[in-house]
């Protein structure tokens, strides 16, 4: 803008606009022009409100001294009160507009509008050339009213608005606005090591079991301010903030931020036992995550992967091939398609949009997957399935958090496809978690599982939060729902001692009980499991011990389409039914520096299949448990085919991006797998397998089948 010389004379050129509409029997009315008739009131308006801008509108210096000329356009109302109100200024600084709306602030109430005799809101626009012109050099055909702003006077396209750089100027500093939002946090159990000493210390009033946790219930405990500054690379350039410690983009303004980071999953790999030359896994994808004010989160990340993993792993994927001609479903990702002659190709989406209208309620709307239970597996609700949309409803007050999850999911097997469409089915649970002291909690669990039957859809009989879903289940049909119910527990010892456990009723018949014949229809599972934190006095050093029973025909159903499994993998525990496990895993961390060992024992109980003896033994959770049952009673856990499996896992690693959760890592993985007699699904079978890479650790991969 040009300058001009100091001590000319500020003119004043103002265009008012009235509306020239007929329905306005009387428009605003300054004290000063209340004497006069009617037909002067307007006239008089006009004069006086020039006269008022005039006498106050303070040029700011630096327009005046930048010889800008142009103008100032005001959309004003006065309101029933007969208070002028600015709606909106245009103008080409902010200190012209905070002067418009400080004029029009200081104008003294007047008689509002009226309209057939009451009182009615108006609205005129005001246009203020700069220079200042006097009133009484006004045209009077510039005098424009609301209908007419779109005439060639009003809109003036000699030069750009500023609405654009207006936002621009409004970004901030970003400051990590995520850290205190109720933001979704990624769910891996290595994540999760990070500051689960910290949420499960005595006297603490929070629930650990329902996964994944927000920012904002963990920052309680974990300062993730001061342990992302612990970690900060000094880097000075910006592609080295970026890779080391920033997001890739972050943005933060008024009431809103935004993050966009690169996902990568690139590893290469050997199974020393296989005659393929290699594995390998080569994902790309981004996730975009953000906040709109206080009550809105939101995240989503999509994977573009291609993938060949050891013997062992492709062949289970391939056991779980959906109809329809596709090859396999990668375990916790979805169905792959073929890539090259002897590798998958599997894309993948997770999302969730949060609501939160109080501190007492949350809305979830998502396509991913959750988890209930504080040990590395879950036998209520596991993370192990490819992702499904879901809605859920966390309410948390007092001692108490109630869950409700409701889900849509699918079942792909052939059998149960119809015109190349797979069938759908619903999920819904309740998982009610209670402190019951500072040590103690305990939680209870109720799910059902339908399937769209008669045209049955999403029942509403299930949406009800707080109904019994056993007692809907036996109304609509036993045979129409799938119900289990389930209980939890974890007690503190202390800071550094943890006991947990679970247990899952299928079924239950207490005559069977007391009959003490081990009955098929004990349909139960359990788990127990503790966790030393800081173990032998070595800060950061995590042991975990978990031993999973699960019984025969547990998660199956009498109509195999109900069964407790999304996409052909159990929504429970991932073998399914007729097993025992015993997993031991310590877990350490010092700065970016990481590392895990993880050892597995279990013995599982398969079908044989061999064309002589085609029993059902329980393992199979989408057979009906009707279905050639080879014994009523005297079943035990692990009939059938018996099989040992060990598995041996190990990795180390460092954090390169706390921003991203960016990791490089090299794994060694065994597994001897060891079936009493080989079938075509189940033979001896040893496998080595050692792997390096980058990844974006945003969620589990589970590889103890």
């Amino acid at each position: 803008m040009k300058k001009i010389l100091l001590g000319l004379l500020f003119t004043f050129h103002f265009f008012l606009v009235h509306g020239q509409n007929p329905s306005f029997e009387q428009m605003p009315v300054f004290p000063e022009c209340d004497s006069l008739v009617s037909t002067k009131q307007e006239e008089c308006f006009y004069n006086t409100l020039q006269n008022y801008i005039y006498d106050n509108f303070k040029v700011p210096s630096e327009v005046s001294e930048s010889k800008y000329r142009g103008s100032v356009i005001a959309l004003f109302e006065v309101d029933t009160l007969g208070v002028f109100k600015v709606l909106h200024v245009d103008a080409v600084s902010e200190n012209l507009k905070t002067e418009t709306k400080l004029v029009f602030g200081k104008l003294p109430k007047v008689k509002p509008a009226t309209y057939s005799g009451r009182k009615t809101y108006s609205k005129y626009t005001v246009k203020i050339a700069i220079p200042l012109v006097q009133p009484d050099a006004l045209v009077e055909d510039e005098v424009l009213n609301e209908q007419d702003r779109t005439n060639s006077v009003l809109i003036d396209n000699s030069r750009e608005l500023s609405e654009f750089d207006d936002v621009a100027k409004s970004y901030k500093k970003f400051d990590n606005p995520q850290f205190k939002s109720d933001l979704n946090l990624a769910f891996s159990h290595a994540n999760y090591a990070y500051f689960d000493a910290l949420m499960n210390q005595v006297g603490t009033n929070n629930h650990t079991a329902a996964k994944p946790y927000s920012y904002a219930d963990v920052q309680k405990y974990y300062d993730f301010e001061a342990v992302s500054q612990s970690l900060m690379k000094n880097k000075e350039t910006w592609l080295g903030r970026k890779f080391w410690n920033e997001n890739f983009v972050a943005i933060q303004g008024e009431d809103y931020w935004f993050t966009l980071d690169p996902i990568l999953d690139l590893r290469l790999g050997k199974d020393f036992d296989s005659q393929i030359s290699n594995t390998f896994v080569n994902t790309r994808g981004i996730q975009f995550q953000g906040g709109l004010g206080n009550q809105i989160t939101f995240s989503t990340s999509v994977y573009e992967s291609q993938g060949r993993f050891a013997d062992y792993y492709n062949a289970y994927a391939e056991t779980l091939a959906p109809s329809g001609g596709n090859p396999a479903i990668i375990p916790g990702v979805g169905i792959a398609k073929r890539f090259k002659e002897d590798a998958y190709d599997f894309p993948m989406a997770e999302a969730n949009l949060k609501f939160t209208p109080s501190k007492f309620f949350d809305l979830n709307l998502g396509y991913g997957r959750n988890f209930i239970g504080d040990g590395y597996r879950s036998l209520l609700q596991s993370d192990a399935v490819s992702p499904y949309p879901y809605f859920k409803i966390n309410t948390t007050f007092w001692k108490i958090k109630y869950t409700n999850t409701y889900m849509w999911l699918k079942d792909v097997r052939p059998e149960v496809t119809v015109d190349g469409t797979y069938a759908t089915k619903y999920m819904a649970s309740h998982y009610l978690s209670y402190n019951v002291s500072k040590r103690l909690n305990i939680g209870l669990f109720e799910n059902v599982v339908w399937a769209n039957t008669n045209d049955r859809g999403f029942d509403v009989n299930f949406v009800n939060p707080i109904i019994f879903y056993r007692a809907v289940e036996f109304s609509s049909s036993s045979k129409s729902g799938n119900a289990v119910l389930g209980a939890t527990a974890k007690y503190k010892l202390n800071n550094q001692l943890n006991f947990y456990s679970q247990f899952l009723l299928d079924e239950f018949a207490v005559g069977d009980v007391k009959a003490g014949n081990k009955s098929w229809r004990n349909k139960f599972g359990y788990q127990i499991g503790a966790k030393y934190y800081d173990a032998f006095k070595l800060k950061n050093l995590t042991l975990q011990l978990e031993y999973n029973h699960v019984r025969p025909y547990v998660y199956s159903h009498s109509q195999p389409l109900t069964n407790y499994a999304h996409n052909n993998i159990s929504m429970g525990h991932a073998w399914g039914g007729n097993f025992k496990e015993l997993v031991g895993i310590a877990r350490y961390f010092k700065g970016r520096y990481f590392g895990e060992v993880k050892l597995t024992y279990g013995q599982r109980g398969f079908d044989f299949n061999n064309g002589i003896d085609n029993f059902n033994y329980g393992g199979n959770i989408f057979l009906s448990y009707d279905d050639n049952r080879p014994y009523d009673t005297g079943v035990v856990v692990g009939q059938g085919n018996k099989t040992s499996v060990f598995m041996t896992d190990l990795q180390l690693g460092y954090l390169v991006n706390p921003a991203s959760n960016l990791k490089v890592f090299g794994s060694f993985f065994y597994r001897n797998f060891d079936p009493q007699a080989e079938t075509v699904s189940a033979f001896k079978n040893n496998t080595t397998w050692l792997s390096v890479g980058i990844r974006s650790d945003l969620f589990n991969w589970y590889f103890d089948y």
